[in-house]
């Protein structure tokens, strides 16, 4: 800080002192102006950052973010168990530093479905095995709550069976893989068939892994056809 803001600064630190403009010469307002800018922070639109709840007004909540202006967010935004009270801090997404009105535009709601799409990334890119519910049946597949994003699950990657009844699986919790992930349109798919696949040949290499020429082995007949008779050993078939 030069000289001058620090001359400048001195002069209006005393909360109790009326700022006369005619005191200052062109320097020392230039100065001020200098400083009044800096006081607030730099933002950007699409990031997330913290603010505090700052008043309630109707159905909207007024947050502080350190910038020129408070910004307000609808009720809408908050879940049933989170308290709006004043002092609260908050993380918020700016999506406009101003609109054609001229307000600062906030959303809670995109700041919390930001930070849920980081783990949804972080188990796409690792291949980890993440647990969402069935929420609804739609056209070729059903609706998947992921941890508070929506995923949809191809009916074809329900199980390695067929599925009959779609309905039956509403409502159940179960593991799931991100298969595919449309960063763009945030579109996200899921499958259960893939870790019961993935089990499967667990299942079937441990088995090779013990077999050996000459040992006794329960088995369960599957089919029985012209040429032989299939035996399941517990997750390889064999054939008599």
């Amino acid at each position: 800080m030069s000289e001058l803001e620090k001359d400048t600064l001195k002069k209006v630190s005393d909360p109790g002192r009326f700022i006369n403009v005619d005191e200052y010469s062109p320097e020392e307002l230039q100065s001020l102006s200098k400083l009044y800018s800096e006081s607030f922070r730099d933002i950007k639109e699409g990031e997330i950052i913290a603010g505090t709840i700052v008043g309630i007004s109707g159905e909207n909540v007024v947050v502080d973010v350190g910038f020129k202006s408070d910004g307000t967010i609808p009720k809408s935004e908050f879940n049933a168990t989170e308290e709006i009270k004043i002092g609260n801090k908050i993380d918020i997404v700016i999506e406009s530093v101003e609109d054609e009105e001229g307000n600062l535009v906030l959303s809670k709601k995109r700041a919390d479905f930001l930070k849920v799409w980081g783990r949804v990334m972080d188990a796409y890119e690792n291949e980890k095995i993440i647990p969402g519910r069935i929420l609804k049946r739609i056209k070729g597949g059903m609706v998947v709550d992921l941890i508070g994003i929506e995923a949809f699950l191809p009916g074809s990657q329900i199980d390695i069976r067929p599925v009959r009844d779609f309905d039956a699986f509403v409502g159940q919790t179960m593991d799931f893989k991100i298969v595919k992930v449309n960063i763009p349109t945030e579109n996200i798919v899921v499958s259960h068939k893939v870790l019961i696949e993935e089990t499967i040949s667990d299942q079937r290499k441990e088995i090779l892994e013990k077999l050996e020429k000459g040992q006794i082995l329960e088995g369960i007949v599957k089919a029985i056809t012209d040429f032989g008779v299939f035996v399941d050993l517990g997750g390889v078939d064999g054939l008599i």
